[in-house]
């Protein structure tokens, strides 16, 4: 498959590139766009202060940019927490995306958006302070409207970021869960 995966709001961290080796050692091809241009943060308000600085708008036209010259490819959209918001959004504004994989994170969806049984993944921790009960269940109510084909994981106990090694979230037993079923995720997206 070919992967567009976006960091976190800490940036382009050593455990994004991580992840990106683990997917090409599984056979895709991954692109890791870094639309903090470097910029690495210590804490989720340091990389939400840069964030507000660049602005969403800055963002998401970064995001498009980056991905634009592989969507005709078929691209899985995949994203780590803030990085996860940016995957689902260009992947319900892109009729040819493959499918989506959200790491630790979602983002609102647009009353109009609709796909066509485009599959989606999302692993998240239990309980999660950005990822409320709430918030998870109107958000997989609105994407089966939308015409997603969701799958939801959740790790209890396990910190909001728990893939990162170098972070205080990381749980090391949710994070391999993780992995094996987003490759198993993946690797069914490419009988399709």
């Amino acid at each position: 498959m070919n992967i567009m995966l976006f960091h976190s709001t800490y940036g382009p961290r050593p455990a994004v590139s991580a992840a990106a080796d683990r997917l090409r050692g599984a056979g895709h091809e991954v692109w890791t766009p870094d639309l903090f241009e470097g910029r690495t943060f210590d804490t989720v308000e340091e990389g939400m202060a840069h964030q507000e600085t660049i602005g969403r708008d800055e963002l998401l036209r970064r995001a498009v940019l980056a991905a634009a010259p592989y969507s005709e490819r078929g691209l899985v959209y995949a994203g780590f927490s803030f990085g996860a918001s940016v995957a689902q959004t260009l992947a319900l504004g892109d009729g040819r995306a493959r499918g989506l994989l959200l790491l630790h994170g979602t983002s609102d969806i647009a009353a109009n958006a609709a796909v066509d049984g485009l599959p989606v993944q999302l692993h998240v921790a239990e309980p999660d302070p950005f990822e409320t009960d709430d918030w998870l269940s109107a958000w997989y109510l609105q994407m089966g409207r939308a015409g997603a084909d969701v799958e939801v994981y959740r790790y209890a106990g396990a910190g909001h970021v728990y893939t990162d090694p170098d972070l205080p979230d990381h749980d090391e037993e949710a994070a391999e869960a993780t992995w094996r079923v987003a490759l198993g995720f993946l690797a069914s997206l490419e009988d399709d």
